[in-house]
């Protein structure tokens, strides 16, 4: 794998960007992990809290240098990035790995039913009776992951855009909204990563918010890859432990988005199991159909 070239030391001589067609806010290069100072910068930040038109005007820096823009959220508890522990030297390529056998092993972990016993719940016999044991049984596992069962159903087919929908103009207006209501990010900065495409971003920083579901981020970076492609998906924003994607062709049927949420489960059961939804076919119709943010949280 050939190594990207990092512009962001260019940024420590030259804060403003001009050198690369860039105007930059004040900010900061970040070379902090949770490991120590890595070998150069990872990404920069703006000092200020972004408001709705920052994130737009950082979209030049996609194809003048290489650098993506993204969201981080640096309010709450974990709001520093010293504290997000960040893994970057833990992170493979994402391009080493095919989504489908990720998903599929996730997969065959958590919904199917002949699991192992759960090492994180000691005396439940699976993953299913961990759910039960700690959720009830309002539904049962079988119903939670209906209509699909233990075996991986593959993956859902790429939505059509009609009209097309630019996934990065459409990314600028998640970010937008992101900023103006602070609903869903309490103060979040723009930053920017050297990457090769928006679904690399967390580990091309080490982003570690998934790290007791997936030690490796690039794997689910592979599936982020397979999204980009058959829906046009960007991470816009990023928390300590919180993922969130804009979705510029999202499913537009219940079927589809079913097919959809089965990935979703895969990708992070903490959704459906930890969420607010019993079922895999209620989350389909309330996260999934015709939403254009996705989001995950993992426990």
């Amino acid at each position: 794998m050939a190594t990207l070239p990092n512009p962001l030391p260019t940024l420590a001589a030259d804060p403003s960007g001009s050198s690369l067609g860039l105007e930059l806010p004040a900010g900061r290069l970040i070379d902090v992990t949770a490991e120590g100072p890595a070998d150069g910068p990872l990404l920069w930040c703006a000092d200020e809290p972004a408001r709705p038109g920052d994130y737009d005007s950082l979209q030049p820096a996609r194809r003048a240098a290489g650098l993506l823009p993204v969201l981080l959220d640096l309010g709450g508890d974990q709001g520093g990035l010293g504290e997000w522990h960040l893994l970057p030297d833990e992170a493979s390529y994402p391009g080493d790995h095919d989504a489908e056998e990720v998903l599929e092993e996730f997969w065959e972990e958590y919904a199917a039913d002949e699991l192992a016993p759960d090492a994180d719940h000691p005396g439940t016999d699976s993953f299913a009776e961990a759910v039960v044991e700690n959720f009830g049984e309002q539904a049962t596992f079988d119903e939670m992951i209906a209509p699909y069962g233990p075996e991986w159903p593959g993956l859902a087919p790429a939505t059509e855009r009609e009209p097309a929908l630019d996934p990065d103009t459409h990314a600028a207006e998640i970010a937008d909204s992101l900023t103006a209501d602070g609903t869903w990010l309490k103060e979040p900065h723009l930053a920017l990563v050297p990457a090769r495409r928006s679904a690399d971003l967390p580990a091309a920083i080490g982003w570690t918010g998934q790290i007791n579901y997936e030690g490796d981020v690039a794997r689910l970076c592979a599936v982020l890859r397979s999204w980009e492609d058959r829906f046009g998906i960007r991470v816009v924003a990023l928390t300590a432990d919180q993922l969130v994607l804009s979705v510029a062709a999202p499913p537009t049927t219940q079927e589809e988005a079913e097919a959809i949420a089965a990935e979703h489960f895969a990708f992070c059961s903490d959704n459906i199991t930890q969420g607010h939804h019993e079922t895999l076919r209620a989350y389909a119709r309330q996260e999934v159909l015709n939403q254009r943010v996705w989001s995950f949280w993992w426990d």
